[in-house]
């Protein structure tokens, strides 16, 4: 027969036994609980972050147009007027179209850009610049005049009140003109924001000469 003692002694260990496992499990679920909360803290962190990223890019695209809208202006503001027959860098206007595309994304290609409020960010932090390309061949000529080389000069244009012929042209003589021809510039402005945002925004324009 066994000692009462030993039996009881025996129970005592099995508890002692059984509350060590219960600690190792409370403190698994522990770890478990932390890294899961760890886990949501970084996915709640990143979606603000990307929200924030979203929203930078929205503002600086709304300024971009901005640069648009701008650049028309200072082209209306000329039209009729001799003026959009020569470059003048000191506007960001060029009065013929590149010989290339360039390369919006180098800084070297605006050095020659017109910023809005002199260089400083608006409210929203976004640095605001613009180029406007008139979209004829040779340079600071008239739209249906003759280069520097004797090369005509040839610009995209449209009729301003319809043609003889009808529709458009892109090359000065293609139509008999009723009314006076409207030369196309483009613009294309850039507005850098923050955390690196950059937007490119282009749009042609047709102004009568």
């Amino acid at each position: 027969m066994r000692n009462p003692d030993s039996i009881r002694l025996s129970r005592l260990s099995t508890r002692h036994r059984q509350r060590g496992v219960i600690l190792v499990i409370a403190l698994i679920v522990l770890v478990a609980m932390t890294l899961a909360a760890i886990g949501m803290t970084r996915s709640i962190d990143t979606a603000n972050l990307v929200a924030g990223n979203l929203s930078f890019k929205q503002s600086s695209l709304n300024a971009a147009d901005k640069g648009i809208e701008a650049g028309y202006q200072w082209v209306l503001a000329r039209a009729g007027t001799t003026a959009l027959n020569d470059t003048d860098l000191s506007a960001g206007f060029y009065s013929s179209k590149p010989g290339s595309e360039p390369d919006w994304t180098l800084s070297a290609t605006w050095v020659d850009a017109e910023f809005l409020n002199g260089g400083a960010a608006d409210a929203t932090g976004n640095v605001i610049s613009y180029v406007i390309h008139r979209m004829c061949t040779e340079p600071n000529t008239t739209y249906n005049g003759t280069g520097a080389g004797g090369e005509a000069n040839i610009c995209a244009l449209s009729t301003a009140t319809g043609g003889a012929s009808g529709g458009g042209s892109m090359s000065v003589g293609g139509v008999q003109f009723t009314g006076n021809p409207q030369v196309y510039y483009r613009i294309t402005a850039r507005s850098q924001g923050p955390r690196g945002t950059e937007s490119y925004v282009q749009s042609m324009v047709a102004i009568t000469n």
